[in-house]
């Protein structure tokens, strides 16, 4: 066996329910959730266990619920002994990550990223922005639909490259709109609107940064004890100084999840654990790269059937 990765979800990954297993098996798993309802100053809790789903949804509450929810799974299971050699998170699941990697406290994480769900809500009028993802077409060329509709007028970029065939673009209405026109005149399989309350990981966030700038001056960042793969660039990451840059910059550059992936198989890493509600990371893992093996964890069965697995690879 080689190396392990532990990954973790992003936005949208959200489910009603998501750890009440947890915090009815373990009393410090409802510790943890009553350190993030004091920190937040609201129950964080009541709203992941019991909804509602359109509030939950929300991405000043989405992001701090997926960040607990990961993080109850991750303490639960690193009791079994497993440790990562490098971790990676999809853009919130970054901060997962950095917590993971004891760069950043848990109730700091907590309140930075429902910070950051107000600031990238608050950066562009509701309604006039938007995402897509564009199937069936190569990164180069979806850039250059992008680029032309950004030089005629109405802002659109590349926001999530997910996996070969699969990304997903970000701008204003208008701009999404019609790059979305563009690519499937030039060949895209398929383009489907996504379910987003802004145009997330394009350069209409930046003046969300000045504000997250100041929230994160507020927490101490540490240096990781396990390395990061960055969201911006897809490049190790160990020193605080430089996670707090990539941090702000990862809220209008595009999340380069393929590039990590396929950074972290080159670096050695053959098993990925997704640690936290849903499959989403594990399902694009594979289509990166379908010879590497992968575990969902979240729940307590998940975590005794992946350290089992992991424990008879090992021998």
């Amino acid at each position: 066996m080689g190396k392990i990765a532990f990954v973790f979800p992003g936005q949208g990954s959200q489910a009603v329910g998501m750890g009440k297993a947890l915090a009815d098996e373990h009393e410090e798993i409802r510790e943890l959730f009553e350190t993030a309802d004091r920190k937040l100053g609201f129950s964080l809790s009541e709203l992941m266990f019991n909804g509602p789903e359109e509030k939950l949804t929300l991405t000043m509450n989405a992001q701090p619920a997926i960040l607990a929810a990961s993080i109850a799974a991750l303490r639960i299971f690193e009791k079994e002994g497993i440790q990562p050699d490098f971790v990676a998170g999809h853009s919130l699941g970054e901060y997962t990550a950095l917590t993971a990697a004891k760069a950043l406290a848990f109730e700091d994480a907590v309140y930075v990223v429902h910070k950051r769900g107000q600031f990238m809500e608050q950066a562009v009028p509701a309604g006039e922005g938007t995402m897509a993802a564009v199937l069936g077409m190569e990164r180069s060329l979806l850039q250059e639909v992008t680029d032309e509709i950004t030089a005629s007028g109405d802002t659109v970029g590349l926001a999530n490259l997910n996996c070969s065939g699969q990304i997903v673009i970000s701008g204003t209405k208008n701009g999404v709109a019609r790059a979305g026109e563009l690519a499937k005149e030039k060949g895209a399989k398929r383009v489907l609107p996504l379910n987003v309350s802004g145009p997330f990981h394009s350069s209409l966030m930046k003046p969300a940064t000045n504000q997250l700038e100041k929230v994160l001056a507020e927490v101490e960042i540490k240096n990781c004890d396990t390395p990061l793969i960055a969201n911006v660039d897809a490049k190790a990451v160990v020193k605080a100084e430089e996670i707090r840059e990539k941090l702000l910059q990862q809220l209008y550059s595009p999340v380069l999840w393929e590039d990590s992936v396929e950074a972290l198989i080159e670096a050695g890493v053959d098993t990925f654990i997704e640690i936290g509600p849903g499959k989403v990371l594990s399902g694009l893992v594979k289509k990166v790269n379908r010879k590497v093996t992968t575990y969902s964890v979240q729940d307590g069965e998940s975590i005794q059937e992946t350290a089992k697995a992991l424990k008879e690879a090992a021998q």
